[in-house]
């Protein structure tokens, strides 16, 4: 059984699935004063304070009114790191729902959930992963 790896280097990112994606991009960018970090597309973009990264994703269907937390992201400092989670995550049973994998900005993660069912995405970013504070 694999030793469970390095600490996780801080809870830094946060996704939120929102049917009225410019308006709330203008207010984290305009009203927040967050920066745009990337657009991944034109239903994804993710935003920071230098620091973090927030994610605002377009729904795909009308709100209901009810909450539009997606996951949170547990930021790991390398990708080597993030494998070791996932390999220890199923070692332990944990309830894994994808493999690592990369994405177009250099990040790589994968998703989890805990036992209540909130999705957990550990994330090597390059943008904050190097990061750390004091």
């Amino acid at each position: 059984m694999p030793a469970r790896p390095a600490p996780f280097n801080g809870i830094r990112h946060v996704a939120f699935v929102v049917p009225n994606l410019e308006e709330c991009e203008t207010f984290y960018t305009e009203v927040m004063g967050m920066e745009i970090l990337n657009r991944a597309n034109e239903n994804l973009v993710y935003l920071t304070c230098g620091n973090d990264n927030l994610s605002l994703a377009r729904s795909k269907k009308p709100s209901d009114g009810n909450n539009c937390f997606d996951h949170f992201g547990f930021i790991v400092r390398t990708k080597k790191e993030l494998d070791s989670w996932y390999d220890y995550f199923k070692s332990e049973g944990i309830d894994v729902m994808d493999q690592p994998h990369d994405h177009a900005d250099g990040a790589r993660s994968f998703h989890v959930k805990d036992p209540a069912g909130n999705v957990i995405q550990p994330i090597y970013h390059p943008a904050i992963s190097g990061q750390t504070f004091s």
